[in-house]
């Protein structure tokens, strides 16, 4: 038991709280939930920024025919009570006639027809993948972080599971560099690579935090962002909606190349260079700041779910959520 709660973080979200709230809102009639869901106002000062957001997520902008894989609300409550399941049914439960595809987990591929995701490839055509926050319970952590990067480590940290290629590949090649405090923390035949978790907060002692995509993004990126640490990574292959594909390599992060070469080079230069390391981690955390209004999150949510329902006609001719919600 001692063993288990030295492994707990608190830097990271209460699944507790989490799961708490959500299985409560289960039990609240739709019109109480309604009234319960914080959503900002639509307003000039706001607008540009909602739409902006909104065209991000859902690039599908023509009518639609849902396939075989749609399914009503009804259907939908019956899925597994999950992260995933939660996150969409908060906003899909508004819309008591809704169909809709969706897919959970780790998406890697763009589906055929729209369908609402957590993540989708940054490339030309994926259209069809429709972001929502989903998992964002692992996803979305914000860092409290207090120390100063002129007082930080000048190496690079990084621990987490190495299963794809990618990583294994950075761990083969820093794994003994003593510039680089890195490890996994999944069993492995190469016992040399395992080493002890470590905290978020003991992972901000250092200058240079590394994130390395998973199957699809890198679950810490939004951590080290809010912090006053620099995420190093290669340019990005996914994206969620942390909208990742708008990041740009030395301005909201180092950017290295795709096999890690010239880490060190990296490394010197913002270490001979405060002055725009401190630029970049200020451009990080303005670039965090925007995901943090919950009320203006949901209202993005709930657009984006209201403009896939309308264009997939599943409320018929009339276009729903401006008189069905108003919010404005």
């Amino acid at each position: 038991m001692l063993d288990f709660l030295s492994r707990i973080d608190p830097s990271k979200n209460s699944k507790f709280r989490y799961y708490l709230n959500n299985y409560l809102s289960l039990t609240a009639p739709d019109w109480l939930h309604k009234q319960m869901l914080n959503c900002a106002p639509v307003n000039a000062a706001n607008q540009v920024a909602i739409a902006d957001r909104v065209n991000y997520y859902h690039r599908w902008s023509s009518p639609f025919s849902l396939d075989d894989n749609a399914v009503s609300l009804a259907q939908f409550r019956r899925h597994a009570r999950k992260t995933y399941f939660f996150d969409l049914y908060r906003y899909i439960r508004l819309f008591p006639k809704a169909r809709f595809c969706y897919k959970f987990g780790d998406v890697r591929d763009v589906p055929e027809c729209p369908t609402f995701v957590k993540s989708r490839p940054i490339v030309a055509g994926n259209h069809s993948s429709i972001l929502l926050n989903l998992n964002k319970i692992r996803h979305f952590i914000h860092a409290n972080d207090v120390m100063p990067y002129a007082r930080k480590k000048d190496l690079l940290v990084w621990r987490g599971a190495a299963y794809q290629p990618h990583r294994k590949q950075f761990m083969a090649r820093y794994i003994d560099h003593p510039r680089c405090n890195i490890g996994q923390t999944n069993h492995c035949d190469n016992h040399a690579w395992m080493k002890e978790r470590m905290t978020i907060s003991e992972q901000l002692q250092y200058k240079f935090v590394l994130s390395l995509e998973g199957n699809d993004v890198a679950s810490n990126l939004k951590w080290i962002m809010s912090s006053n640490s620099l995420a190093v990574m290669p340019k990005p292959k996914f994206e969620t909606w942390f909208m990742e594909g708008r990041l740009q390599g030395g301005v909201h992060y180092v950017e290295v190349q795709d096999d890690y070469s010239d880490l060190e080079q990296q490394m010197d230069y913002y270490l001979s260079h405060p002055r725009e390391a401190a630029e970049i981690i200020a451009n990080a955390q303005h670039y965090v700041a925007q995901f943090q209004n919950e009320a203006l999150e949901n209202t993005i949510a709930i657009t984006v779910i209201s403009r896939y329902l309308n264009l997939s006609r599943c409320y018929g001719e009339s276009n729903i959520f401006l008189d069905d919600w108003q919010y404005t």
